[in-house]
């Protein structure tokens, strides 16, 4: 399984306006073929059921759905914490979040890493300053995987500028929750991709 590229979306069912299924369905249908289900605050068997939910919307356009912790519900991509689990569980697709080289130094068998945040954003408190594109450069080209670059990527020229710094992608919270038009939001922000 290759890593994730291109534009990749991470869940939050609390902001997503109109209703979580409704948003990822209209990412899919802008372009997104990536989908990282967090949700960590519900129970198993409810987490269960909204990540078959997701594959299927997925399933229909041949995308992934990655799953937030060392449990894939049912499926085979994770993303994890920095903190770890170490070392990583065994699956086809393993992701972890990262914030800085010394975290990057730290992986072992994940095929691909987050870089975080490249922006500031509410998503992502306590991580210290924004990395911005120069900071975001720089932990690319000390990866031994390829990054995607999180946090307040919101506009075209900012995939465009991650992507230019290396970034396999960009990870995208906020700008599609709470888009009113998933799907158009998802199509302007992957036709930035270069």
């Amino acid at each position: 399984m290759t890593a994730p590229s291109g534009v990749v979306v991470l869940t939050d069912r609390l902001v997503a306006r109109g209703g979580l299924d409704r948003v990822v369905a209209g990412a899919v249908a802008g372009g997104v073929r990536w989908v990282v289900l967090r949700e960590k605050d519900l129970p198993r068997a409810e987490r269960a059921a909204l990540a078959a939910d997701l594959r299927a919307i997925l399933a229909q356009v041949g995308g992934t759905l990655i799953v937030a912790g060392p449990d894939p519900l049912g499926g085979d991509a994770v993303h994890l914490p920095a903190a770890g689990p170490y070392p990583p569980p065994t699956h086809q697709l393993v992701g972890r979040s990262c914030h800085n080289q010394a975290e990057l130094a730290r992986l072992t068998t994940e095929h691909y890493a987050t870089a975080s945040p490249v922006w500031p954003t509410p998503s992502k408190p306590g991580y210290g300053p924004p990395l911005h594109v120069a900071g975001l450069g720089s932990l690319v080209r000390a990866s031994p995987v390829p990054l995607l670059a999180l946090g307040g990527v919101e506009t075209p020229e900012q995939v465009t500028a991650c992507v230019q710094a290396g970034a396999s992608g960009v990870a995208v919270l906020g700008a599609l929750m709470r888009a009113a038009d998933p799907e158009e939001t998802a199509a302007t922000l992957s036709s930035a991709l270069p």
